[in-house]
């Protein structure tokens, strides 16, 4: 079901972590997770998908417009207990239903009682030691969509908005992790080398054209907020050969197994340290 813009966002959110409830029979989640290209797997290795929901039939979902997106909601049963509330079901700023259709789910998942939101991608990277394949902790992000998910008079505070606190808890499940200031851009066009260019000189590592809106949204619901990019690619101008979507899909399916552990692995390890 489509939002209308004069909907209350909030109270749309509140309709649609109804909806999870009813037919979860869940009434709370602890944790969420969107899930990104190449990152899907991970839903299967956290625990017991209890229930899995077509997200078109949740208030306020609809289709994703990308291949690499499964279009459901998950509910799963943790191995401590906890639920965590896996989201499928990504809006891109690019489809150009605005950006409460955009943090949607971010505020679903905060009126179904997480606290925690992992917002995983897939990126293209500027530092040029990056591999394709890699997995990258989010620092930091430059929102350069020119748009915000907050309306009115609301200032929210977003120092430390990927929070440091679940960023050492991934590095102690795996320190060879690197760390990145993710640059969401418009799209959905690929960045120009110019715009690369520029990206880093003002502080830049990661390219994409998802999560900032997102992080913002959460960090306004009271969410802790841990960001993980694939790097499916090295940035335009970096990367010497043409960028493509299909690209971006084969890095994501070849490192799935690493990256799904990885994720796995770390939301036991934030489990742990509630």
């Amino acid at each position: 079901m489509n939002a209308t813009r004069d909907e209350n966002p909030f109270e749309l959110a509140k309709l649609a972590a109804a909806d999870i409830a009813a037919q979860t029979g869940v009434e709370s989640h602890d944790i969420a997770l969107t899930l990104g290209s190449g990152w899907a797997k991970a839903a299967d290795l956290l625990g017991e998908t209890t229930h899995e929901l077509d997200a078109t039939g949740v208030t306020g979902f609809s289709k994703p417009a990308l291949a690499g997106h499964v279009g459901t909601i998950r509910s799963v049963l943790l191995a401590d207990g906890r639920r965590a509330l896996i989201i499928g079901a990504r809006t891109h700023y690019y489809e150009g239903r605005g950006v409460r259709a955009v943090v949607h789910s971010v505020r679903t998942a905060a009126a179904a009682g997480a606290k925690t939101m992992i917002l995983t991608n897939g990126a293209g990277g500027i530092k040029r030691h990056w591999q394709p394949g890699q997995p990258v902790l989010i620092s930091d992000h430059i929102n350069l969509t020119a748009d915000s998910p907050l309306e009115g008079a609301t200032f929210v505070d977003l120092t430390d908005l990927y929070s440091s606190r679940l960023r050492r808890i991934a590095l102690e499940v795996d320190s060879t992790l690197d760390e990145g200031v993710y640059v969401q851009f418009r799209g959905p066009h690929y960045e120009t080398p110019a715009e690369v260019k520029m990206a880093e000189t003002i502080g830049g590592h990661i390219c994409g054209m998802s999560t900032a809106l997102e992080a913002i949204a959460a960090r306004e619901a009271g969410m802790e907020v841990l960001g993980l990019s694939l790097i499916t690619n090295l940035a335009a101008g970096i990367q010497k050969t043409p960028l493509s979507h299909e690209e971006v899909v084969e890095a994501g399916r070849e490192a799935e197994p690493v990256i799904s552990k990885l994720l796995a692995d770390i939301v036991e390890a934030i489990g742990a340290r509630a």
